[in-house]
């Protein structure tokens, strides 16, 4: 039983990396940019509910409205979903109403930017909400000894489902006329079928996840307390959210962990926005260059996830993520003497980055796993996620600050050292057996 669980959670990743391949990393940043342009006034801006915005900066402000809405969420959707003995029906209504909204973007033509610009937040919102209540069950479904294993195989499942599909829309898109379709209709095509994708695939964790039981719960009620209305039960979970706050500051280690991740993670998340502008705008590489790096790391970080998730297992996790930390700097230094037009060297970069990308990323989620209550694992993912999404903007105002310092994007990619070495010294400096029995939970072998 447990390792069907195991299985069918592990698909989730699966399902919804589609999202993340295909629409955030690659097509609907470009294509809803180029209709606002198509839509601008004079001045290059579009009108968006009554305010006059530079077309170019469509889409990273529709990713700040979303990271806006999933700070204030995620912790009530973590509050209401620790109060669910069966979490399964939460993460089912998350998934298909981000999958539906994905779906939707196909809708979205020449003069859409607006529709576009909602989709994607609702699916973004959505999407992060459905990944607070997947991260739930792996106190569930895996054992101390067990997390860094299985968090680790789920991140592989995610890159490989997400590559998976990834390959079939490049070849539709850059083989679109030999289809018979429109560049922009192939796009279109894309975002529908990584809706479709996510929302087939969805099934399978879905009803395979139905019997795995809040343990904390004894009843199949949203609350243990009796309510009658969402609204008395909403206000339930905000007046525990405010008590799980309070007693946050009994756990200083957990929190000095997630402070840790805050910064490294940001790195990383800024790594990835920014990788494809380095290559294109300092490295000269072309479009078909740069996809080929995208897939080098999609398919490496499968390997890479499922590599680092085994050496956890000898070493501790804790160690393995510092290691990571080093081979993540050693990247960004190799891109920085990386020379224009070169795209082999790129790719090898890339693949060095892939190979730590999942890894890294798992192996912080089993680790968190192991320092935060149990009974109240949604809340604190709630947390997790808004370090791991919500502050995504640190690091590219950094990088941004660094282009306007300097004019050079090969100097501000060095400043993203920082992220990662001031991370790794925090990490280091974090007592993690400490903060696994602060919060009362059983030691692993490994840390």
């Amino acid at each position: 039983m447990l390792k069907r669980q195991r299985r069918a959670w592990y698909f989730y990743d699966f399902a919804n990396s589609s999202f993340s391949a295909t629409v955030i990393t690659v097509f609907l940043g470009p294509y809803l940019t180029e209709i606002a342009r198509n839509s601008a006034d004079a001045n290059g801006n579009v009108a968006l509910f009554g305010l006059n915005v530079p077309a170019d900066s469509l889409y990273p402000w529709a990713i700040s409205a979303s990271v806006i809405v999933q700070v204030f969420t995620f912790p009530l959707v973590g509050a209401i979903a620790d109060h669910m003995r069966n979490r399964a029906v939460l993460l089912g209504v998350f998934a298909y109403a981000g999958s539906l909204a994905t779906m939707a973007l196909y809708l979205v033509g020449p003069n859409g930017y607006v529709l576009g610009a909602v989709l994607l937040v609702f699916a973004n919102v959505a999407f992060g909400a459905s990944i607070v209540v997947y991260n739930a069950f792996l106190p569930d479904i895996a054992g101390p000894n067990e997390r860094d294993e299985v968090s680790s195989r789920g991140w592989a499942f995610g890159f490989l489902g997400g590559g998976i599909l990834l390959i079939f829309n490049l070849v539709l898109y850059l083989q679109a006329e030999s289809f018979g379709v429109a560049q922009d209709q192939a796009v279109r095509i894309s975002l529908l079928s990584a809706g479709a994708w996510w929302a087939l695939w969805s099934i399978i964790p879905i009803t395979g996840l139905r019997k795995v039981r809040n343990p904390g719960l004894v009843d199949d009620s949203l609350s243990e307390l009796p309510t009658t209305t969402w609204t008395s039960a909403v206000g339930a979970r905000l007046g525990e959210l405010w008590q799980t706050a309070k007693e946050a500051r009994k756990y200083p280690q957990t929190l000095k962990f997630l402070a840790a991740f805050l910064l490294y993670n940001d790195g990383i998340q800024t790594v990835i926005a920014l990788s494809g502008t380095y290559a294109l705008l300092e490295l000269s590489l072309a479009e078909s260059e740069i996809v080929g790096a995208v897939m080098v790391v999609q398919f490496t970080a499968v390997f890479g996830a499922l590599a680092l998730g085994y050496l956890a297992g000898k070493v501790g996790s804790s160690r393995v993520i510092l290691g990571s930390l080093v081979v993540w700097v050693i990247a960004l230094v190799i891109a920085y003497y990386t020379p224009a037009g070169a795209p082999i060297a790129f790719a090898a970069v890339a693949g060095l980055i892939g190979f730590v990308l999942g890894g890294s990323q798992a192996l912080s989620r089993s680790l968190f796993s192991q320092m935060i209550p149990r009974d109240k694992e949604a809340q604190y993912f709630g947390v997790f996620e808004i370090a791991n999404r919500g502050t995504a903007w640190i690091g590219t105002a950094v990088f941004g600050i660094g282009i306007a310092l300097t004019g050079s994007y090969r100097t501000s990619i060095l400043v993203l050292v920082v992220f990662f070495i001031l991370g790794g010294l925090l990490l280091w400096r974090t007592n993690i057996r400490a903060a696994i029995a602060e919060v009362g939970n059983p030691q692993p072998e490994k840390v």
